[in-house]
C-alpha cells in the first residue's frame, strides 16, 4: 500500500533522531473519534488534532499556522485570535490544506507543521500525555511517539488555546 510521502519523511526523522515510535496501518479515518476506535491501546485524548488555520491581521495580512490540540478537545476561537494577534481566523479549505502540505488530505495532516513551513502552536495539554498518536500524512497511517520527543522535534509554541 502506498502512502503519502510525508509518512516516510516523519518515520525517517524519528529513526534518525533515535526516538521511540510505533506505527499503525488502518482503514482511512478523518476524525479523532474514528481514529480512537481503531488505535488499540490509545485514548481519544492521546490523539492529536493538527488543524491548519488562516490568520487575518488588522492590517489585512493573511498567513497560515498549525494548531495542535488533544483529540478530545476543541480550541477556543477567542483565545486563538488573541494568541495569534488576529482580526479573524478560519480553517483552511481542502484546497489550501492540499497546497500547503503537498497534497495531504484534511484528517491526515500530521502535527509536524515545521516540515511544511508552518508555525506550530500546541496546546499545553498535549504534553500531559506521555505518548501521543496522530495521522502521519495519510488518513490510513498513524504514528505514536512520546510527547516530549514531539516537543523536541517540532519545537511548537506551547500555548493555552482550549
Amino acid at each position: 500500500m502506498e502512502y503519502h510521502p510525508l509518512v516516510t519523511t516523519i518515520k525517517d526523522l524519528l529513526k534518525k533522531s533515535g526516538m521511540w515510535f510505533e506505527t499503525f496501518e488502518h482503514e482511512a479515518v478523518r476524525t479523532s473519534e474514528e481514529a480512537a476506535k481503531i488505535r488499540t491501546g490509545y485514548t481519544l485524548k492521546q490523539g492529536t488534532k493538527a488543524m491548519i488555520v488562516r490568520v487575518k491581521e488588522d492590517d489585512g495580512r493573511k498567513y497560515f499556522v498549525m494548531i495542535v490540540i488533544p483529540g478530545d478537545k476543541r480550541f477556543d476561537n477567542a483565545k486563538a485570535k488573541n494568541i495569534l494577534n488576529a482580526k479573524d481566523i478560519r480553517f483552511a479549505t481542502v484546497e489550501e490544506v492540499a497546497q500547503l502540505t503537498n497534497g495531504v488530505e484534511p484528517g491526515g495532516v500530521p502535527p509536524f507543521g515545521n516540515l511544511t513551513g508552518l508555525k506550530v502552536f500546541a496546546d499545553k495539554s498535549v504534553f500531559e500525555n506521555e505518548k501521543i498518536i496522530f495521522n502521519a500524512g495519510d488518513r490510513r497511517f498513524s504514528i505514536a511517539m512520546k510527547s516530549e520527543d514531539y516537543r523536541k522535534l517540532v519545537d511548537p509554541i506551547v500555548v493555552d488555546i482550549i
